[in-house]
C-alpha cells in the first residue's frame, strides 16, 4: 500500500509542477511588454503575402527599429521590383520613398502608432496588450494570440493571429483574418535580431533615396519612353466610366477618366517622370501612408495618389470616404473595360 501511495504523489507533484509551468495570457503579455521596454531596437528580415486584390502579391521586407520613434521599413514587391519603396520615420517625419523614381512623400501622420503594423513588433505587441478580450493558446512552441486589429482606412481585416516564439518572445507569423476569419494578409519572419547596431545614416532620407540602396537601377530620365498602358478599377462603388480623355504631356500621355454615379470620383494617369536625386524634393501629404496591396499610397482627405510599374495615379472624389478611397486604388489592377 505505501507503495502505491508513494507513487500517486509522486505523480501528481509531476502533474502540479507541469501546470505551474505552464504561462497564462497575462504571463506572456507581460513578458512582452517588457521585452519592448528593455530593448533599444532591432532588426527582421520576414515576407508578406497578400490575397486582398484580384491577384495574389508578395513583398520582401526589411525592418529596421532604434528607440524611440526611428523606424525603416523596405518593401520589396516581386512583380515590380523597381517600384521597391521604404517607409521612413526619423525626427524629420514619415516619408514613403520610391527611390527608382525618385520621387517620396512627406507626411504629417503619427505613423506606425496610429494603425495596425503587422511587420512591426511592437504594433503587434501593442494589439496584444490592447486587446482584454484576446484569445489567447499556447502550442508546442509558439505562444499564439488572436486579437482586433485597428486598420484604420480597411475594416475587412478585423482580426489578427500571432505567434510568438515560446524561448525568445520574437515574432514568428502573422496571419491577419477577415470577418470569416479567413487570412488575408500573412507575415512570415526569417529573421529577428535585437539591439543591433546601426550605421548613422540608416535612417536618413538621402541615403535611402539611392537606388544602389535597393540594389537596382535609377529610371532613365523620360521612363525611356514606355508607352502607358491605361488601368482600369475593379471596383467603381456603383458608378460608371462616362468620359476618357487623353492629354500629350512631355512625358507622354496622361489620361482622365471620370466616373459618375452613387460616388463620383476621377482616376488620373501617367508615366512617372525620373528626376535627378538632388532635385526631388519630398511632396508633402496631410494624411497617411496606405498600402494597396501592390504598392504604399499617399492617402488625404479627398484624393489618393500612388506609383506602380513606372507610372503614378491619382484618385480623387470629394464624394468616396477614405476607406472607399482605398477601397478603389487597391482595385485598380489592369483589367480593361471592354
Amino acid at each position: 500500500m505505501r507503495r502505491k501511495f508513494g507513487l500517486g504523489i509522486i505523480l501528481l507533484l509531476i502533474l502540479v509542477l507541469a501546470a505551474c509551468g505552464e504561462k497564462s495570457k497575462e504571463d506572456v503579455a507581460g513578458k512582452l511588454a517588457d521585452n519592448m521596454e528593455k530593448m533599444n531596437g532591432y532588426k527582421a528580415q520576414a515576407s508578406m503575402s497578400l490575397q486582398t486584390g484580384e491577384e495574389s502579391q508578395t513583398y520582401n521586407i526589411e525592418v529596421a527599429h532604434k528607440k524611440k520613434d526611428f523606424y525603416r521599413v523596405l518593401l520589396k514587391n516581386e512583380k515590380d521590383e523597381k517600384g521597391s519603396q521604404i517607409i521612413l520615420r526619423n525626427n524629420d517625419g514619415v516619408f514613403v520613398l520610391t527611390p527608382a523614381l525618385n520621387k517620396s512623400f512627406k507626411f504629417q501622420s503619427e505613423w506606425p502608432n496610429n494603425s495596425s503594423q503587422p511587420y512591426l513588433y511592437q504594433s503587434l505587441v501593442q494589439d496584444v496588450l490592447n486587446d482584454a478580450e484576446s484569445v489567447f493558446k499556447a502550442t508546442e512552441n509558439y505562444f499564439v494570440f488572436e486579437t482586433k486589429t485597428n486598420y484604420q482606412n480597411n475594416n475587412n481585416l478585423p482580426f489578427q493571429e500571432i505567434y510568438f516564439d515560446k524561448k525568445t518572445y520574437t515574432p514568428v507569423m502573422v496571419k491577419v483574418l477577415d470577418k470569416d476569419k479567413n487570412p488575408l494578409v500573412e507575415v512570415q519572419f526569417s529573421a529577428f535580431e535585437i539591439d543591433p547596431e546601426f550605421t548613422d545614416d540608416t535612417f536618413e532620407i538621402e541615403k535611402n533615396m539611392t537606388s544602389g540602396v535597393l540594389g537596382i537601377p535609377a529610371m532613365a530620365e523620360g521612363t525611356e519612353n514606355k508607352e502607358l498602358a491605361v488601368l482600369y478599377p475593379n471596383v467603381s462603388l456603383g458608378s460608371e466610366l462616362v468620359e476618357t480623355k487623353e492629354i500629350e504631356t512631355e512625358n507622354g500621355k496622361r489620361v482622365i477618366l471620370t466616373y459618375e454615379g452613387e460616388k463620383n470620383f476621377t482616376l488620373v494617369q501617367e508615366m512617372a517622370n525620373s528626376f535627378p536625386a538632388s532635385a526631388a524634393a519630398p511632396e508633402k501629404v496631410n494624411g497617411e501612408p496606405v498600402n494597396l496591396g501592390f504598392t504604399m499610397g499617399a492617402l488625404s482627405a479627398a484624393s489618393i495618389e500612388w506609383s506602380y510599374n513606372g507610372a503614378t495615379y491619382y484618385l480623387a472624389s470629394d464624394e468616396l470616404t477614405k476607406e472607399e478611397l482605398v477601397e478603389v486604388a487597391s482595385s485598380v489592377t489592369g483589367q480593361q473595360v471592354k
